[in-house]
């Protein structure tokens, strides 16, 4: 019976294969939603490595971050931006976790972010929230959990109000569209923890400094980033 399983599975693969989310070539037995060769070559940052990185550096001055990061530099038309919006259009919230897992080893491996008490996802508004059917954002948070053996908070900070896009906006025109639109729901669950903030993709920071700047203050709080991807 599994025999015959395996080749109905098979035959039905040829006719309708998987595709990989990032390069739309057949995936192989073993291989989900990336294949092997892009979970390799992807373009991967490394900020793990590099304390000052450019998404550290977006928030010098403006936000107290004890260590940023992204997993992937994102430019328009490649491999990521198509992952990307599988990810965020096309329902594949699986990619999500994937992607929270490769950032979550690399984290693991760093002094700052391995000591992240609660990991917490930027929130989509409720009606954002039930057009879309899931939180990006989350699906990374709870693939770095299993990596960073942190806890996933998504009921404390919330957004309150909803925006209209930020897409061509400038950084300035995007934070002012930010403003006042998170609040944290339980204040006494994060005081004096870690916090380790993350989002898809971090473009000029506008919304993760407005989180941020509910989360810091909570009493003794400290704050970390971490992102999918760096738009370049």
């Amino acid at each position: 019976m599994n025999l015959l399983r395996r080749y109905l599975s098979d035959f039905i693969s040829l006719i309708f294969p998987e595709l990989c989310a990032a390069c739309h070539a057949s995936l192989v037995a073993g291989e989900d939603l990336i294949c092997t060769n892009c979970l390799y070559n992807l373009p991967y940052t490394n900020f793990h490595q590099q304390p000052d990185n450019i998404v550290a550096q977006q928030f010098w001055g403006k936000l107290p971050v004890r260590a940023a990061y992204a997993l992937y530099f994102f430019n328009k038309g490649g491999k990521v931006q198509q992952m990307m919006h599988h990810f965020k259009y096309d329902g594949q919230q699986r990619i999500g976790n994937i992607l929270g897992e490769v950032a979550g080893r690399q984290l693991a491996e760093n002094d700052i972010f391995k000591t992240a008490d609660y990991i917490i996802p930027v929130p989509l508004h409720k009606k954002r929230m039930k057009e879309r059917g899931y939180n990006q954002s989350a699906c990374f948070a709870h693939g770095l959990a299993e990596k960073l053996n942190a806890t996933v908070e998504v009921d404390n900070l919330i957004r309150a109000v909803a925006t209209k896009t930020q897409t061509h906006k400038s950084r300035f025109a995007r934070f002012e569209n930010m403003q006042e639109v998170f609040a944290v729901a339980h204040p006494e669950r994060l005081a004096n923890k870690h916090i380790l903030l993350v989002d898809d993709t971090v473009t000029t920071g506008a919304t993760l400094e407005a989180c941020g700047i509910e989360l810091l203050k909570v009493p003794g709080l400290t704050l970390s980033i971490a992102t999918m991807a760096y738009a370049i």
